[in-house]
């Protein structure tokens, strides 16, 4: 009787022994797999940041190589080639006004849709979400803006990113998640739209306008195209503009560029920073209510 319940002892230390290889096999394959993603992502930024401490001919003869002594020197050159001082204003101008514009307008127009308080509300959704597969009707949009004249002017500008199908259809889907019963208690106290919109449904949706603050900012500070088309006054360029100074013609000054667009992307990182716990949380608490 001893043999027969030492070797069933010696068989579960066997199973349990390989089980636990196993899920040591598994945790590392998983482990390898987040590390060869953040390779991908982390591998650009780190050429880009070795890239803007070399000179231009230590760059063309070693361009993914470490630099032979690390010098800020691209940094500042940058920052006045590219008139930074001035084309950094423009930006945060056009990427904070517009943005803020948007995010309160798309609220006051996400509630009611995802409520159904206006006929069609699934219709109007349904046609946001087709915007999202339409290119962007310049021609059109062009016409318009010279014919309001507000071509080659801010608030022009500003117009044109006060639209974002993507943001609007976060916001639906996210007050979707917000129990009705509060509208009906509102209501009953006297609430009004506003009031109810401004000092209740905003705070419990910041995760959600958290979010589309990041996304819509991001695509207005990173905005090429359209600054080309529709400003032509040097007062009036955003940041993007100023890049192209580092465009000769007979090449490239790589390092300084490298160096523009490390300076370029240091507002947008900041703000992620300082958004990423309400992210993070709408991203959380999404998945638990679903």
């Amino acid at each position: 009787m001893s043999v027969v319940t030492e070797h069933l002892a010696d068989t579960v230390r066997s199973d349990d022994g390989g089980a636990k290889r196993r899920r040591i096999l598994r945790k590392g394959g998983s482990y390898a797999i987040l590390l060869l993603f953040a390779a991908f992502y982390v591998g650009p930024l780190l050429i880009l940041i070795s890239a803007s401490m070399k000179s231009l001919p230590e760059f063309f003869k070693n361009p993914t190589g470490l630099p032979e002594s690390f010098s800020s020197d691209n940094f500042k050159e940058a920052w006045d080639l590219a008139n930074f001082p001035k084309f950094l204003l423009n930006s945060l101008i056009y990427t904070s006004v517009a943005t803020f514009l948007f995010v309160i307008m798309s609220v006051f127009v996400a509630f009611p849709i995802a409520r159904g308080y206006v006929k069609g509300a699934g219709a109007l959704l349904t046609l946001y979400v087709v915007a999202l597969f339409l290119p962007p009707a310049l021609i059109p949009q062009f016409q318009l803006i010279l014919n309001l004249g507000l071509y080659n002017t801010r608030q022009g500008y500003i117009l044109l990113f006060l639209i974002n199908p993507i943001g609007l259809i976060i916001l639906v889907n996210y007050i979707k998640s917000i129990p009705k019963e509060l509208d009906e208690s509102a209501a009953m106290d006297g609430c009004g739209y506003i009031r109810f919109v401004w000092s209740i449904l905003i705070p419990l949706i910041k995760p959600a306008i958290a979010t589309v603050t990041v996304i819509h900012a991001i695509g207005i500070w990173n905005e090429l195209i359209l600054a080309n088309v529709y400003l032509t006054d040097d007062d009036l360029y955003p940041i993007t503009k100023g890049l192209i100074v580092f465009e000769g013609v007979y090449g490239s000054d790589w390092p300084k560029l490298a160096a523009a667009v490390l300076m370029l992307m240091a507002p947008m990182l900041v703000l992620f920073m300082f958004l990423q716990r309400y992210i993070i949380s709408g991203l959380t608490s999404g998945a638990v209510k679903g």
